[in-house]
C-alpha cells in the first residue's frame, strides 16, 4: 500500500497540472491581477478556453490601468472575438486619451472590424484617393478631377457605420455636383479649392465610420466639350427633320400637280366631247327645221371672224413665236 499511494498521488498531480497551469497562475499572482484563481483556470480548461489567451492580455490590461475582468475576456473569446486585439486597442486608446470602453471595443471586433486599427486611425488620419470623377459644367465642358480625402476614425460610428467606399462615393458625388453647378469650367479651374469647401460643407461623413478632415483636389483636367457635341447632334437632328418635312411638302406638291393635270385632261376631254356634239346638234337643228340655212351661214361667218381675231391677237403678242412666224410668212 505504501508503494501504491505515491503512484496514485503522482498520477493525480499530473492530471491536476494538465488542468492547472501553475506557471501562468504564478505570473498572474505576481502581476497583481485579481480574479485569477486555480478554480478559474481549471474552469477555463473545462470550457476549452485557452488560458494563456485570457490571462496574458488581462495582465497587460491591468498593468496599463484598465478595469478588466476574467469573465469579460472569456465571454468575448467564447463569442469568437479577438481578446488580444481588443485589449491592445483599449491600451492604445488610453494612451491617446481616446474614450474607448470594453463594450465598444468588443462590439467593433465582433462586427468584423479591427478596433486597434480604428484607434490608430484616430491618432494618425488616413488619406483616401478617389477615382477620376468626370463632371460637366453649365457651359458644356467636361472636367475630370480626383481628390485626396483625409479621414479620421469615428469610434462611435464604427459599429453600423458605412465604410471607405461610401465616403469616396459621396465625395465623388459632391465633386460632380459642384462642377455641374458652376457657370463655366474656367471658374472651376481658377478656384479648385471652391470644390473642397462646398464638399466639406455637405456633411458627407454622416452615418459613416469616419470623420472627414479635409478634401484636397489633386488634379483637374479638361475633357470633351460635351455641350458643343450635343448642340451639333441636335442641329443635325433638326436638319434631318427639316429635310424630311421639305421632302414631304415636295411629294405633296407633286401629287397635287398630278391631280391638277388629271383634272385638266378630264376637262379637255369634256370640252372635246362637247365640241364633237356641236356639229351633231347643228345637223339635227337643220334637219328638224329649227335652224335655217342663212342662220347656219351667219354662224359660220361669226366663227370665221372669231378665228381671224384670235389670229391677229397672236400676231400682236411678242412672246408668241407662232404668231410672229405667221405674220412673217404672210
Amino acid at each position: 500500500m505504501w508503494m501504491i499511494a505515491p503512484a496514485i498521488g503522482f498520477v493525480v498531480l499530473i492530471v491536476f497540472l494538465q488542468f492547472f497551469p501553475i506557471g501562468l497562475w504564478i505570473t498572474a499572482l505576481a502581476s497583481g491581477v485579481p480574479g485569477v484563481t486555480p478554480f478559474v483556470l481549471i474552469g477555463m480548461k473545462l470550457r476549452k478556453v485557452p488560458q494563456d489567451k485570457i490571462v496574458l492580455p488581462l495582465i497587460a490590461g491591468v498593468k496599463a490601468g484598465l478595469d478588466l475582468s476574467v469573465s469579460q475576456l472569456e465571454t468575448h473569446y467564447m463569442a469568437r472575438g479577438n481578446v488580444e486585439t481588443v485589449v491592445m486597442a483599449m491600451i492604445s486608446a488610453q494612451r491617446a486619451k481616446i474614450d474607448l470602453t470594453f463594450e465598444q471595443a468588443s462590439a467593433i471586433d465582433l462586427a468584423g472590424r479591427n478596433p486597434l486599427e480604428a484607434v490608430q486611425m484616430s491618432v494618425i488620419p488616413r488619406v483616401l484617393e478617389t477615382p477620376v470623377v468626370a463632371g460637366v459644367s453649365q457651359d458644356g465642358v467636361e472636367l475630370k478631377a480626383f481628390a485626396r480625402v483625409t479621414v479620421r476614425a469615428n469610434i462611435k460610428g464604427f459599429v453600423g457605420g458605412a465604410g471607405e467606399a461610401t465616403v469616396l462615393a459621396r465625395v465623388g458625388e459632391g465633386i460632380v455636383t459642384t462642377i455641374g453647378s458652376s457657370a463655366t469650367h474656367k471658374v472651376v479651374l481658377e478656384n479648385p479649392d471652391e470644390i473642397s469647401r462646398l464638399v466639406l460643407g455637405k456633411g458627407l461623413d454622416a452615418g459613416t465610420a469616419f470623420e472627414i478632415l479635409s478634401v484636397d483636389i489633386a488634379d483637374v483636367d479638361v475633357g470633351d466639350n460635351i455641350g458643343a457635341r450635343l448642340r451639333t447632334a441636335q442641329a443635325e437632328a433638326d436638319k434631318q427633320i427639316a429635310q424630311a418635312k421639305a421632302e414631304e411638302r415636295r411629294v405633296m406638291a407633286v401629287a397635287r400637280e398630278q391631280e391638277m393635270k388629271a383634272y385638266v385632261q378630264e376637262m379637255r376631254a369634256k370640252v372635246v366631247e362637247a365640241e364633237a356634239a356641236v356639229p351633231l346638234a347643228i345637223a339635227d337643228a337643220l334637219r328638224t327645221g329649227k335652224l335655217g340655212a342663212m342662220d347656219y351661214f351667219s354662224l359660220r361667218n361669226l366663227q370665221a371672224d372669231t378665228e381671224m381675231r384670235q389670229g391677229f391677237g397672236k400676231m400682236a403678242d411678242p412672246n408668241d413665236t407662232e404668231g410672229e412666224f405667221s405674220h412673217t410668212s404672210s
